[in-house]
């Protein structure tokens, strides 16, 4: 057992600390937040700002980022491990998640979350309640899939897209770097790079660029 220091403790923070509670690995869990009022969610301590975690890395040598901007997020991770901190893979009992699935450091996985065989999984993502990816996709880092989404199988995600609420995403489908899928569309073809799409069947609403 040891300790979990959490960066970002809204909303996000809080369900992410709820699933490291339920894996049963670490005997202490704090957070870093930048609003000077919290001092304590949901019974874990409020120890400080994001940018002192250099300050912890002796006392925490576990951090996760739990911060929804997906950028963010992976700029975070990388400055973890630049200090050396150890990034785990958050993952909540109520999942079924095939032996066959790789998943990389920063990754956080909701209950209700189904992942089929050969997918692969990167780093610093947010796989969502509720969710289903199908067999031998891909998710680059950053990628955040939102509730209730559902993914066909051989697709491919790339790197901080955001696939918003109840969204869904054909069988065979490429989607590019900095995308937004909006909230119940229903993606049938090849995506581009930084792009809104929305609508069903979704098509391009927006450059993002």
């Amino acid at each position: 057992m040891s300790k979990l220091l959490i960066l970002g403790a809204g909303g996000h923070g809080k369900v992410v600390a709820e699933i490291a509670t339920k894996m049963k690995k670490w005997n202490e869990i704090a957070f870093l937040d930048d609003n000077e009022k919290l001092k304590e969610v949901n019974r874990y301590k409020v120890i400080d700002k994001i940018n002192s975690y250099k300050s912890y890395k002796e006392i925490y040598k576990n951090a996760f980022v739990a911060i929804g901007n997906n950028q963010l997020r992976l700029k975070l991770i990388e400055n973890l491990l630049d200090e050396g901190f150890n990034i785990p893979v958050l993952i909540h009992p109520f999942t079924a998640i095939s032996s066959n699935v790789s998943i990389d450091k920063g990754t956080v996985i909701m209950p209700g979350a189904v992942i089929n065989a050969n997918t692969v999984i990167g780093k610093g993502c947010i796989i969502n309640t509720s969710v289903s990816i199908d067999h031998d996709c891909t998710l680059s880092d950053g990628v955040h899939i939102s509730p209730g989404v559902h993914v066909g199988g051989t697709v491919s995600i790339g790197t901080c897209t955001w696939i918003c609420i109840g969204s869904s995403i054909s069988n065979n489908v490429e989607i590019g770097n900095n995308v937004v899928i909006a909230a119940g569309a229903a993606v049938v073809k090849n995506v581009p790079n930084n792009v809104l799409v929305a609508g069903v069947p979704a098509e391009v609403k927006k450059n993002l660029e």
